[in-house]
């Protein structure tokens, strides 16, 4: 049994209105004082990083100006190669946003890379897709051998999910490397959001959401999948989080799922940024 299997956590059933069911926002207290603390502190973080001589790098994977990967190196010789993907619904955010959330993987002696992306609606989540999965390769040659782990949080956590789904453009060699995926507060089936005004944005048809949607796609059997989010987040997320360990533990896949008590979707991603938390050990675990 998987933690938490037997929480009390609302199932969703019938949904009347899918925009309330994805508006994180509007049912967090204060939620606007995130983005002002998320800004504050990944500012301070790069700037405690080249104080101590150990800058942020960052490399390009596109002509395109948000196509770029902010590199952390650790003090000491790295152990692997942490790599993070941010969420935002595919419509805000950048890497920038999230540097703070790179120490808790640094502390740990890994390679921490932030991955920006593109965003809708000048691109597609196709073309986002493929994007994470070039700046993922990126890294992989840039840092040969090292294992890699791979996170991401909310589209994020859709975004690093998709990679070890058939078919993928990421070669069988990097692949391989991946020892770990950590999806928090994944967004696992995107078909629910072709009923949000989100979509406008989005331009999915319902083809386009099933094709995109990992839970709706068989896995490469390769590494172990974590599902992780708060239980204080919105029901249906609660539901998407659930929804990978029920498709993919029956297609051989080693993925659990675990709530983390008293977290919502905006704070469930801070242990990131602790090397000691049980987020950041299961993680990376070895």
């Amino acid at each position: 049994m998987h933690e938490n299997e037997h929480d009390s956590s609302p199932i969703t059933g019938y949904i009347p209105d899918w925009d309330d069911a994805y508006a994180n926002a509007a049912h967090i207290p204060n939620s606007k004082a995130y983005l002002e603390q998320w800004a504050g502190q990944s500012k301070q973080f790069r700037e405690e990083r080249a104080t101590i001589g150990h800058p942020m790098v960052k490399m390009k994977y596109s002509e395109h100006d948000r196509d770029c990967i902010d590199v952390f190196q650790p003090v000491s010789a790295p152990t692997g190669i942490a790599i993070f993907v941010h969420g935002g619904y595919w419509l805000r955010f950048s890497q920038n946003d999230w540097s703070h959330l790179a120490a808790g993987a640094l502390n740990n002696q890994h390679i921490t890379a932030m991955v920006g992306y593109q965003l809708c609606p000048e691109s597609t989540i196709v073309d986002i897709s493929a994007g994470v999965t070039k700046a993922v390769s990126v890294v992989a040659e840039q840092y040969p051998k090292l294992p890699i782990y791979l996170a991401g949080h909310s589209a994020g956590g859709h975004l690093v999910t998709q990679l070890i789904c058939k078919p993928t453009p990421l070669d069988h060699a990097t692949r391989k490397r991946i020892k770990r995926v950590l999806s928090i507060s994944g967004v696992h089936d995107l078909v629910p959001l072709t009923r949000t005004r989100m979509n406008e944005q989005f331009g999915m048809s319902l083809a386009d959401a099933t094709a995109l949607s990992p839970a709706r796609l068989r896995p490469h059997l390769t590494c172990p999948v974590i599902a992780w989010a708060g239980a204080a987040e919105r029901p249906e997320f609660i539901r998407q989080n659930r929804l990978l360990e029920s498709v993919w533990a029956p297609l051989g896949v080693d993925c659990q799922t675990h709530l983390e008590p008293d977290r919502h979707h905006f704070d469930v991603i801070d242990d990131l940024s602790k090397a000691d938390s049980s987020m950041m050990k299961r993680w990376l675990a070895a």
